[in-house]
């Protein structure tokens, strides 16, 4: 499978990058700098230089799925979080690559129940989710809780509403979890929820998830 990760430089985006290109992935690594090429083929992958919000065709030929993992930081949520979003859901149409796993956020549904700083992202990417699955895409969305720097465990809890008091989850889990529900079927036109648990993350996606 052809896999290119968009925001491959980002947090997330990197144990993505990394732990696809050790288990023999043919994946690409999208970068908006040249500067940040480099440290795409460090982690064992193509480097691929486009920006969300220009023309993407050349990052998406030959792809078979696609993870969007990429995101402005809260610094440009409109263009990027959502408009640089359903640019690559477009391109990936007339493409015709039909796998797109999206990175999401809890409470993207809901954003009045987060702090006044995280609503506006959290509406841009709610617009974004609802773009996918309003498309022709084979989508998963995943919305993780709040994103930690401790080391991943490989141990998941999934649903449509979680314990908002328990959803926090290592970034290396995420990155694991995104790349499990590329071919996982039970996944697919999926949204769900996701906090660091005890079951393995494969065992986990087999569970009912959220529609």
């Amino acid at each position: 499978m052809n896999v290119l990760v968009a925001g491959s430089h980002g947090q997330v985006g990197q144990h993505a990058t990394r732990i696809l290109a050790e288990s023999d992935y043919d994946v690409r690594g999208m970068v908006r700098a040249e500067s940040q090429a480099s440290d795409i083929t460090d982690l064992g992958a193509k480097p691929i230089v486009a920006d969300l919000t220009a023309d993407l065709s050349h990052a998406v030929t030959g792809i078979d799925a696609i993870i969007f993992a990429a995101g402005s930081g809260g610094n440009d949520v409109w263009d990027v979080d959502r408009d640089g979003a359903i640019n690559l859901i477009d391109e990936a149409e007339a493409e015709g690559v039909d796998r797109f796993v999206m990175l999401s956020s809890i409470n993207a549904d809901q954003p009045e129940n987060s702090p006044e700083a995280l609503r506006e992202y959290l509406r841009a990417k709610a617009e974004a989710d609802e773009y996918l699955r309003e498309s022709s895409l084979t989508y998963t969305i995943v919305r993780p809780g709040p994103l930690t720097n401790e080391s991943g465990t490989g141990r998941i809890k999934t649903g449509a509403d979680l314990d908002r008091d328990d959803v926090e989850i290592p970034r290396e889990d995420v990155a694991r979890t995104l790349i499990a529900a590329l071919s996982s079927e039970s996944t697919y036109n999926k949204t769900f929820e996701l906090a660091a648990g005890n079951e393995p993350i494969e065992e986990a996606l087999q569970e009912p998830l959220d529609n």
